[in-house]
């Protein structure tokens, strides 16, 4: 039996409140009342012709007792029209009609009636008839009815796998629009009987999981999806232009991402992104194995493309994972050969847009480390070749610090990285940052390199800056001169052989000191201070040597004061100097110096001596120079020349013509030095004397004579001399010198770690000796090893009875 309850309970999408309303009219409110009732403004949905109708032909009257009081129904008639039981067949049978109509995908019918009426059809069958059950059911049933017939059309047919594509895609529209609309119409079944009735899915639920696994789990649908998809993706790669289908693509992920089925789409895509991609890879590494910079230029294309087909075809989501996919595919096993053989020509030609592009591909697949390991062994490669280089070893400074400059240059452009911005940071152009372990790789590739032509590079390093004290800064401002002097000191950094640039360093400082020769004193002073303060603690000498030549000075300045103003000891200048504070050993060498320069030398002795009786004078001619006027048929000119040069020349004055014999003989001077001191004087540019016969060698039967038509457009003209170069016999002494310094620096240091232990193994005595003198230089480790077998024989330290690598010390 129907109650008012029911008659009053409406879903709150209905409009069935229309259907009674509150009617006042005159004559049928309360007489009691102290005035009418108000009018109640219409309902929007009163509006309708229906509604006014159904108001105009209603029997019911709603009338209130009083103004606060209870309303009172009444309903004309004689009969109970509540206990009337309703069927809802008529309703039912619309709506299975509804259903087919809707769900046919074969033919394109109208509905059978207007939305409203099937609306209101459907709030009778599930609110008023209570057949929700059944309705459902036929739902489910005509729903799987539709979808096998779409089955079949998707499975029918040999339509091009591209082209079914398309088919797909309608079909998954038709469905879906097919079932927005039932949800539209059947809204009292969705949000009055299935709500409420445990265990049952929403309409457009049911509908998609009936789809999904009559469609989807088709395995003849999941296979055309997939070789349409993977036709479509080769078809666009292999051609490298958009196919005439692509904007299908996007719709298909559309429906796939509503069915709930993108992962499985996209794990495939992957799949054959993969596949496709590595195989292209392999060919095209064998194609082009002599062409790394072309195969590097197509990858970066190719992932270009890759990511601008993702943006075009896929969800956000989806873009970051094909592109890592792509790369994978693309560089797989090919980084190391890509990185190794092409960092050179990229760099060389200083082409730092690919590299910086190389840099950034690498970073997203780990493989910055094999980058910068490639770049590491560029440049010690190259850096090897250039020390290797023995014919080219006055350029060797030079070709380094355009190395550096070039690597620096790589790395501030390519290898660098944009800083996290953060509140004190400007984030509109936060400035790059130079990748870390590419700086430590530059570093440690240089000092790997200098190891290929051990002490070398540290030599040629101090004659470089040799050279540039004597040149100068020439057109160079203050500043500039000394950042070039402080990039020519960044490569010393690289160098393990202090020892070595610093004992070269020191001979070179000296004798541009004594010879005059050095463009800037402030310049060299501050060179010192810069070596002791940044470098080695042991450059303070060269301070001393400052202080020598002031005192040189000041106690020649004394001696002249005591002369007559036309004595000739007035252009005598001697300099003395602390053996300790330079580098020269005693030279047991002699010369016969001409007996007028004699004299003056030892009244300047005399004087020295009275002044200082407790010190002793050694001559060092060495280093010593004089200024000669000599007579040439074209004219007068001063000769600039190095004491040995001069004592020889003066020995013309006596003859015209000598031979190599009767020079030595004269002059009393070493063999070889003077061989040099004749090549210099007339094999040079300035040949003041004529060899006989002409050549570069002076030989034991050579002679040599006056060159009275020697011209010169100056007045006063400098000859070269080759002691004031650092000659390959004196670099070899040298260099001999520093290895027997350091022989006697590890036996230093050996015994003092062994003093101070008493007893070590042999690996940790040879640890303890490297870090002891690691400031001077890095011993070889079998040097290491000699000198404590000398040690040993020596009986500063013993070896264990019973464990060989075992060593006591001595006391």
């Amino acid at each position: 039996m129907a109650s008012i309850s029911l008659l009053l309970t409406f879903p709150k999408t209905s409009n069935g409140l229309t259907e009674l309303k509150e009617t006042v009219t005159e004559g049928h409110h309360d007489v009691g009342s102290a005035s009418p009732r108000r009018k109640v403004p219409r309902l929007d949905s009163d509006s309708d012709s229906a509604s006014a109708s159904r108001s105009q032909a209603s029997t019911t009257l709603i009338s209130g007792a009083g103004k606060a009081g209870p309303l009172t129904l009444h309903l004309a008639g004689g009969g109970n029209i509540f206990n009337k039981p309703v069927s809802g067949d008529k309703e039912f049978a619309l709506l299975h009609r509804v259903v087919r109509v809707t769900l046919n995908p074969k033919e394109d019918e109208i509905l059978p009636a207007t939305n409203h009426a099937i609306y209101s059809a459907c709030r009778t069958v599930v609110s008023i008839a209570k057949r929700g059950e059944g309705l459902y059911d036929t739902l489910q049933m005509e729903l799987e009815r539709c979808v096998n017939l779409l089955v079949g059309t998707c499975t029918s047919g040999h339509k091009d796998k591209i082209e079914w594509i398309s088919l797909f895609v309608t079909t998954c529209k038709w469905f879906e629009s097919r079932i927005n609309l039932l949800v539209s119409l059947l809204t009292y079944l969705d949000q009055e009987y299935i709500v409420r009735t445990t265990g049952l899915n929403p309409i457009r639920a049911t509908a998609y999981a009936i789809f999904e696994e009559s469609v989807f789990a088709n395995p003849t649908i999941a296979a055309s999806i997939k070789d349409g998809v993977k036709e479509w993706a080769e078809s666009e790669r292999n051609t490298k232009t958009p196919h005439v289908h692509r904007p299908q693509i996007p719709l298909l992920v559309n429906h796939l991402v509503t069915h709930g089925q993108y992962s499985i789409f996209e794990g495939h895509y992957v799949s054959i992104t993969h596949a496709y991609y590595t195989a292209e890879s392999q060919r095209l590494s064998k194609e082009r194995e002599k062409e790394p910079q072309a195969f590097f230029e197509h990858v970066q294309h190719r992932i270009y493309e890759e990511e601008e087909r993702s943006k075009a075809v896929l969800p956000v989501g989806s873009w970051g994972l094909l592109r890592e996919t792509t790369e994978q595919a693309l560089w797989n096993d090919r980084l190391v050969w890509l990185a190794d053989e092409t960092i050179g020509p990229y760099m060389s030609a200083r082409d730092f847009q690919p590299l910086g592009a190389m840099y950034t591909l690498f970073g997203r697949i780990n493989g910055l480390k094999v980058l910068c390991t490639a770049f590491r062994k560029h440049i010690r490669t190259s850096v090897e070749v250039i020390v290797k280089d023995t014919a080219r070893d006055e350029e060797m400074v030079d070709r380094l610090l355009g190395l550096k400059r070039l690597a620096n240059e790589t790395i501030t452009e390519s290898f660098s990285v944009t800083p996290i911005p953060t509140s004190n940071t400007s984030t509109s152009n936060p400035r790059k940052r130079p990748d870390k372990e590419f700086t430590y790789a530059l570093g440690d590739a240089f000092t790997t390199g200098f190891k290929a032509r051990r002490n070398k590079p540290a030599e040629m390093i101090a004659k470089h800056l040799d050279r540039a004290m004597r040149k100068g800064q020439g057109g160079s401002s203050d500043t500039e001169f000394d950042a070039m002097l402080d990039d020519v000191l960044g490569l010393y950094r690289f160098s393990e052989d202090k020892d070595v640039f610093r004992t070269f360093y020191h001979r070179s400082l000296a004798k541009r000191l004594l010879l005059a020769k050095s463009a800037s004193d402030d310049f060299e002073a501050s060179m010192l201070k810069k070596l002791k303060e940044r470098y080695d603690p042991e450059f303070g000498m060269g301070e001393d040597m400052f202080k020598d030549l002031a005192l040189s000075r000041e106690s020649m300045r004394d001696y002249h004061s005591k002369l007559d103003l036309d004595n000739p000891g007035r252009k005598l200048s001697a300099m003395v100097l602390q053996r300790s504070a330079w580098p020269f050993s005693r030279n047991d060498k002699t010369v016969d110096i001409p007996p007028a320069m004699q004299a003056e030398l030892t009244k300047f002795t005399m004087f020295y001596k009275n002044k200082h009786s407790g010190h002793a004078l050694d001559w060092d001619h060495a280093l010593g120079t004089a200024t000669l006027k000599a007579r040439f048929t074209p004219g007068v000119k001063e000769l600039s020349v190095s004491l040995y040069q001069a004592i020889v020349l003066l020995l013309f004055n006596e003859s015209e013509r000598l031979m190599f014999q009767d020079i030595k003989e004269q002059a009393g001077m070493d063999d070889g030095e003077l061989r040099r001191t004749l090549q210099s004087l007339a094999c040079g540019k300035k040949k003041v004397l004529k060899k006989i016969p002409p050549g570069k060698d002076v030989n034991d039967d050579d002679a040599f004579g006056f060159n009275a038509n020697f011209e010169d457009p100056r007045a006063k003209v400098h000859i070269n001399s080759i002691q004031a170069k650092v000659s390959p016999e004196e670099s070899k002494r040298t260099n001999e010198a520093i290895e027997g310094d350091r022989k006697l620096y590890l036996d230093a240091a050996i015994v003092r770690i062994m003093k101070a232990n008493k007893t070590m193994m042999y690996e940790k005595l040879k640890n303890a000796t490297i870090d002891a003198v690691k400031n001077h230089f890095v011993p070889q480790v079998d040097v290491i090893k000699q000198r404590i077998d000398s040690l040993v024989e020596s009986d500063y330290l013993e070896r264990d009875k019973s464990e060989r690598n075992k060593f006591h010390y001595v006391a």
